[in-house]
């Protein structure tokens, strides 16, 4: 039996729940949870915002932990081996897009806590290759929101073949926005922070940005223009889209990884300067390992607040408070 905390509905609170996962399957690992973050679609998930949940809700998709049991078809994991799962917790590994390395756009891939129970215990499951190694010098304490919130922001650097002599901005500097500042500056780039709240400007540059700009200042915003290859949109309000289009150069991509509702762009000035709007989702299994390998190099990590997972409610309402400073994280 695996001990989990449960929401019975949306409104609910976590309660403690025990529940028999059956056989574990051939291709299936069983992990030791010991630290899973809090992600906001974990809230969105709890109050069933996108007709997805399933109740008892298990929510947690940014878990660390050790391999504790293996599938008989698994062999490149050990038990006691260091590992994480992020969002995907299985995909076909057959279509097309699995075998060109898109494992997470799948028609068929099944996410943590999506039908299925997740990290909010004391043990989960998953398909043993989207389990991802630890490496020796990255804390699992700091791995979880590495594995869905990092990949999310660390994913588009590759995906748009960002280069070290380009010019990134971030919009927003919160639990997505503080892990892409480290990615591009590691990454070599030139880095702009956008954020509405200038007090955090020196907590920003201290993180990796070269530049901190106001983006309620209309006037800052518009001396930008014509100076980043690409601005990564972390945040999920309605933003003068114009505008920041304006602050690309020829070439540039707005991405997008912040859930906006909708998007109302001028469509000529992205004609005349080939520019282009995107977005994504979080990452495949291959970005995934190289996102850890990274974050080992450059000494990465997320800015955390741990809560014991027994205060999983109280922890709940403080990410939904907007003040958690950046990521919260679960200790099992």
């Amino acid at each position: 039996m695996i001990t989990a905390y449960a929401a019975s509905s949306p409104e609910s609170k976590f309660e403690k729940i025990e529940y028999d996962p059956g056989d574990l399957h051939p291709d299936e690992v069983e992990i030791a949870v010991e630290y899973c973050g809090i992600c906001h679609s974990d809230l969105s998930m709890k109050k069933n915002d996108w007709q997805l949940t399933e109740y008892p809700f298990v929510g947690g998709h940014e878990i660390a932990g050790k391999v504790v049991a293996t599938g008989v078809d698994v062999e490149h994991l050990n038990l006691g081996q260091r590992v994480g799962v992020g969002w995907t917790a299985r995909s076909c590994m057959h279509c097309n897009q699995c075998l060109s390395g898109y494992h997470n756009r799948c028609a068929e891939a099944q996410g943590t806590i999506v039908g299925r129970h997740g990290g909010f215990a004391d043990r989960v499951r998953a398909q043993s290759e989207w389990v991802i190694p630890v490496p020796e010098n990255v804390e699992l304490v700091d791995c979880g929101p590495l594995f869905c919130g990092g990949l999310t922001v660390f994913a588009p650097l590759i995906e748009n073949n960002i280069r070290p002599t380009d010019r990134i901005a971030v919009v927003g500097i919160g639990g997505l926005g503080h892990m892409a500042l480290q990615f591009a500056k590691s990454w070599g780039c030139h880095v702009t922070a956008f954020s509405t709240s200038p007090d955090k400007e020196d907590e920003a540059k201290s993180m990796g940005a070269h530049e901190f700009l106001n983006s309620r200042d209309e006037q800052a915003l518009a001396s930008a223009a014509n100076q980043f290859d690409m601005v990564i949109v972390t945040v999920n309000a309605d933003l003068p889209w114009d505008a920041y289009v304006a602050t690309l150069k020829p070439g540039g991509k707005l991405h997008l990884v912040g859930a906006a509702e909708s998007i109302k762009a001028t469509v000529f000035p992205l004609i005349m300067g080939e520019k282009s709007i995107g977005a994504s989702p979080t990452g495949g299994i291959v970005p995934a390992r190289q996102m850890m390998d990274f974050c080992s190099r450059h000494a990465i990590k997320p800015m955390i607040e741990k809560y014991p997972m027994s205060d999983i409610d109280e922890a709940m309402e403080r990410l939904e408070s907007g003040k958690a400073r950046y990521r919260v994280v679960l200790e099992a």
